[in-house]
């Protein structure tokens, strides 16, 4: 936090919690000083040569003079190794039992003295020296990993030469100390660094929530969950949700690398050159340096719908909303009260907007303290809360994790009797300053604290609440200088293990949300739980999704936005979106509108601002700004039922709403630069306007024919077409030959078809609402193709095609 941050924030919650925010950091560093130990003399190591290998279904075990592999492919192509005896399990990404090990490959040797894995989607091969190499089963280099190097301590009466011919006590091949500072390694292992090489045409994508990109340019990257305490743009890095999933797209194909280690850690990508050199390429490269913990990695191949179906089998399938959550959002730090909720909805009804869900933000609380109720600005928050639902909107509360340190409060007496707070390395219950003051932080790595804090949302459900999000769960204590966080001495169960801040930091937001969402689905068995979360890991979209937090207001943040969602769809987190108009300041009518026209094609469409800012409601921003997002909310509402689709196909195999436009094809090297468009499922092309006074944007097309959903005119793909933005609209294509379910009147389902180009066929998916249940969903398939100049729309089911129920609607002829 910089003075001027320091200064707002005392603004909002006085000049005593300022001062206590002082003493925290002050704390904080004291703290860590006898908490943590010292770092000390280091040696480096390395594998070694190979010594033997020990076969096994699926791979085996490589033992090498100073290490040992433990490699194994699973029966649907993924890969995993882990060096020094790590394991896949135990981890907080997977989502139950690592995969089964594939009974027709094992290890076997090569013909140059290493040893390598055959199998139907991947070959492996380890070399004498440790690298382990990723090929397609036509043999071309997907990845290729070279041998590992770790950096542990030694005692200084044995620091001296160390492996591998290297000085013991070392500031170590670049790598330097831990970001803070402090001791590196954990119990068993030290700090170490993974380098690896792409394709030279591959490009880098992932690695969580990114402010810059989609694509991720030559740069080094932090793995540490960060509150930035400002509003941010593409230039901040790092932000609330990192995590080490790298998503790599090359002529070779497509693949998915995770270092599953939740420590604090670095990665830099540099693209490669092709022709570099004496017309020999130079390969990308990634190097991942960890201050502690496993070094073990899972990769995943294949097309990127194979890729993320994979991921999603590994680390579960994607929470489904339900129903009223694709609908539009609002919310706002600063409502104050019910007669404002009131106004703010009668506003948008009175208008004929429609509005699916109000979020209420810690402004609601009785003095910020969690599951609590301001009961003169809200004397009854049930009543109200049952008035909204009765006109179609939800109340959904934010939740903080951070518990006022009070004796005689409820929550805070609560934990305490479980013995639910984290600790110091002393053993005394380790504190923080957040917006109640000094505060106690649950500790989610513990699976009866889990089970306590799931069953407080009892207390949110009696209030009428529909839904939670979460928010300030990096987690955050409030500092004016050093990280603002909890100390790294702070001490976690991690599930029995025991540990500390170092491990757990990273997974704290995943393991609340995983406390929320289990804890809802107790108390409320027979709904979805809606549930969003600020920070996470690895996994999180087993519990729900996630938003941008505190995008700066300015056409940088705009743009941040698309980054955002369309990075953390690829890291397997498909339902995210952005605070609608920024979070701070006031944006322009024009801004907004464009904020708002984008927001209304992501999954999550919420308008969200800080209590200074300016206001968010559409019609704050004159007439003409109030026309134009009608239309968007209408055409919003009017694809609902794809909505709803693309939900479902997530849920069922991973796939994002919002996929990038190489999505399809991603031997297409120009679009894989392209990062100013997506598509919304298979049938939609959104080329959103970020820059200021444009009426007219570029856009690159995928191949096939595509339709200006406006003009119905067609576009050939590949290529680039200009087309009208006027402030009414953003340009959308739609796909030759897609059928899409859209609303009609009445709310009847309605088949859009834009017709195929001749000779080609096309079609769709449909998957209908079953309610905010755990409804099962089946999946109708359509066709459409093109006979005599008139379009054929037909169902295909297992016993081969009928006529379609819902009435169709052709266009594009």
């Amino acid at each position: 936090m910089d003075g001027r941050e320091l200064v707002r924030s005392m603004k909002v919650f006085g000049s005593v919690q300022g001062m206590r925010a002082v003493w925290s950091a002050w704390r904080q560093r004291r703290t860590d000083a006898w908490g943590l130990p010292p770092r000390g003399a280091e040696r480096a190591r390395v594998p070694g040569l190979a010594v033997e290998a020990e076969p096994a279904p699926g791979g085996g075990t490589v033992r090498f003079a100073r290490s040992s592999l433990l490699i194994r492919v699973s029966s649907g192509g993924t890969v995993f190794w882990g060096w020094d005896g790590a394991e896949p399990l135990p981890s907080y990404a997977l989502a139950g039992e690592a995969p089964d090990a594939d009974p027709r490959a094992s290890l076997e040797p090569d013909t140059h003295g290493g040893w390598r894995i055959v199998s139907e989607r991947v070959t492996v091969t380890v070399s004498r020296h440790g690298a382990v190499e990723l090929r397609t089963p036509g043999g071309v280099l997907l990845r290729r990993d070279l041998p590992p190097r770790w950096w542990e301590p030694v005692a200084a009466e044995d620091a001296g030469p160390g492996a591998g011919g290297r000085t013991g006590a070392v500031a170590g091949d670049g790598a330097g100390p831990a970001a803070d500072g402090s001791a590196g390694p954990a119990a068993g292992g030290g700090r170490w660094v993974q380098r690896s090489e792409v394709p030279a045409d591959a490009r880098f994508f992932g690695l969580g929530g990114r402010a810059a990109g989609p694509r991720l340019r030559d740069g080094t990257y932090r793995l540490w969950n960060t509150d930035p305490q400002r509003g941010f743009g593409p230039g901040d890095d790092p932000l609330y949700l990192t995590m080490p999933v790298q998503f790599v797209v090359s002529d070779a194909g497509t693949h998915l690398a995770f270092h599953d280690n939740s420590w604090d850690g670095r990665v830099t990508l540099a693209e490669g050159e092709e022709g570099a050199g004496s017309g020999h390429d130079r390969p990308g490269t990634s190097e991942v340096r960890m201050t502690g913990g496993p070094l073990r990695c899972w990769v995943v191949v294949g097309t990127p719908a194979r890729v993320l179906h994979g991921w999603a089998a590994l680390t579960g399938a994607p929470a489904l909303p339900p129903s009223w959550a694709l609908g539009p959002q609002h919310a706002r730090w600063g409502f104050g009260s019910a007669r404002e909720v009131r106004r703010v909805v009668a506003g948008y009804r009175e208008r004929g907007l429609p509005l699916s869900a109000l979020h209420l933000d810690i402004d609601h609380y009785d003095g910020h303290r969690v599951f609590t109720v301001d009961r003169e600005r809200f004397p009854d928050l049930p009543g109200l809360a049952e008035e909204l639902r009765e006109q179609g909107v939800r109340l959904v509360s934010i939740v903080d994790p951070a518990v006022k340190a009070e004796p005689g409060d409820p929550v805070y007496d609560g934990g305490v009797a479980v013995d639910a707070f984290v600790k110091d390395a002393r053993g005394q219950e380790a504190r923080g300053v957040v917006w109640p003051g000094e505060c106690a932080y649950p500790d989610f790595t513990d699976p009866a604290v889990r089970e306590w804090w799931g069953g407080l949302y009892e207390e949110r459900l009696r209030q009428g609440f529909a839904g939670v999000w979460h928010d300030m769960n990096e987690p955050v204590s409030f500092v004016p200088f050093g990280e603002p966080t909890l100390p790294r001495s702070t001490r976690h169960a991690l599930e029995g293990r025991g540990g500390d801040h170092r491990e757990a930091h990273n997974v704290y937001g995943l393991a609340m949300a995983r406390a929320g969402y289990e804890g809802l689905c107790r108390l409320r068995p027979d709904e979805r739980p809606f549930l969003f979360s600020r920070s996470g890991w690895a996994g999180m979209q087993r519990y729900g999704g996630t938003w941008s937090g505190d995008v700066a207001t300015g056409w940088p943040g705009l743009r941040a936005s698309l980054s955002l969602v369309l990075g953390l769809g690829l890291c397997g987190v498909p339902y995210s979106g952005p605070d609608v108009g920024g979070f701070d300041g006031s944006p322009s009518p024009e801004l907004f509108l464009r904020w708002y026209q984008l927001g209304a094609w992501l999954p999550l469409f919420r308008t969200h601002a800080a209590i200074d800012a300016g206001r968010r409601e559409p019609w704050e921003f004159g007439p003409e700004v109030l026309e134009h997002a009608r239309v968007a909310l209408a055409e919003r509402e009017r694809l609902r039922p794809y909505f709803t689709t693309l939900a479902r196909l997530a849920r069922m195999t991973g796939a994002p709403y919002v996929r990038p436009v190489w999505w399809g094809t991603p031997e297409d090297r120009a679009l894989r630069d392209c990062e100013d468009a997506f598509l919304l499922g298979d049938a939609l092309l959104v080329a959103p306007v970020l820059t200021r006074g444009a009426d007219r944007r570029a856009v690159r097309l995928p191949r096939g024919r595509w339709y200006d959903t406006a003009t119905g005119r067609a576009y050939e793909g590949p290529g680039q077409v200009l087309l009208d933005a006027p402030l009414s609209r953003v340009p959308v294509l739609a796909r030759a030959g897609a059928v899409l379910p859209v609303r009609g009147e009445g709310d009847e389902l309605v088949l859009e078809v834009w017709a195929p180009a001749a000779g080609r066929t096309g079609g769709g998916l449909v998957v209908r609402d079953t309610g905010d249940g755990w409804e099962p969903a089946s999946i109708e398939r359509y066709q459409s193709r093109l006979v005599d100049g008139r379009v054929v729309v037909e169902r295909v089911t297992d016993d081969g095609v009928e006529e379609p129920g819902p009435a169709v609607r052709v266009r594009g002829l």
